[in-house]
């Protein structure tokens, strides 16, 4: 658990911040240096988030979706606002939501909100998502502040709406990362933040066609 490996709470996020501060505001600083991966990891998303949004009585509308650490809007441009009328994203980095503004292009006029914020210190508003999308994030969060996070999430969901977080998986246990100040938890891990927090798993599914030397990827949806 985090509280094994983060000693000092305050200096995890800060320390975190400040790595970020110094991250090009490029897809390839986005992905740390693994930009190349970008269209593999649209294309899956895509593919994992339409078998929600398909026909059916109890399908995941298209309304409004909201990107978490969102970066300069990599998931935004690319899967969220072609699938969905309204974005919002939230970061911690002031510098890359300013750069999102350019690179999202004509279509950022769909995004209603950038929200600069620490997951830890954001609510969602409160029945507002069809879909919270959550990736390459939650390794900066603590177990608890990712659990309370996910309850504000699902307080977030519109009827039907779901949470998708997709990110890296340990092989066992929680690894810290100094280099970011960051936490790769095991799948066992996660799995137990997720019920912890009173979501329910509707999927799970392992990234495939990534290269071999990064952590697997996984990409959960929860209601």
């Amino acid at each position: 658990m985090t509280s094994e490996v983060v000693e000092n709470e305050f200096e995890f996020y800060s320390k975190a911040e400040k790595y970020w501060k110094d991250v090009p505001a490029t897809v390839d600083g986005m992905l740390g240096g693994y930009g190349h991966i970008s269209s593999i990891d649209i294309n899956s998303s895509r593919k994992f988030l339409q078998r929600f949004l398909r026909d059916g009585p109890n399908r995941t509308g298209t309304t409004r979706a909201l990107d978490c650490g969102a970066g300069i809007g990599r998931i935004t441009k690319r899967l969220l606002l072609p699938l969905f009328k309204t974005v919002d994203m939230v970061d911690v980095t002031e510098d890359f939501l300013t750069k999102a503004k350019s690179y999202l292009g004509e279509e950022g006029r769909r995004v209603r909100n950038y929200f600069c914020c620490g997951l830890q210190d954001f609510s969602p508003e409160p029945n507002s998502y069809d879909v919270i999308w959550i990736q390459w994030v939650i390794g900066h969060l603590t177990d608890n502040h990712l659990s309370d996070f996910l309850k504000r999430c699902r307080a977030g969901l519109r009827p039907n709406g779901i949470v998708v977080i997709k990110d890296n998986m340990a092989q066992e246990g929680v690894i810290m990362d100094d280099v970011d100040s960051s936490v790769c938890r095991d799948l066992d891990v996660v799995r137990k933040i997720i019920r912890r927090a009173g979501l329910h798993l509707l999927a799970e599914e392992r990234q495939e066609n990534f290269p071999d030397e990064i952590y697997h990827v996984y990409t959960f949806a929860m209601s």
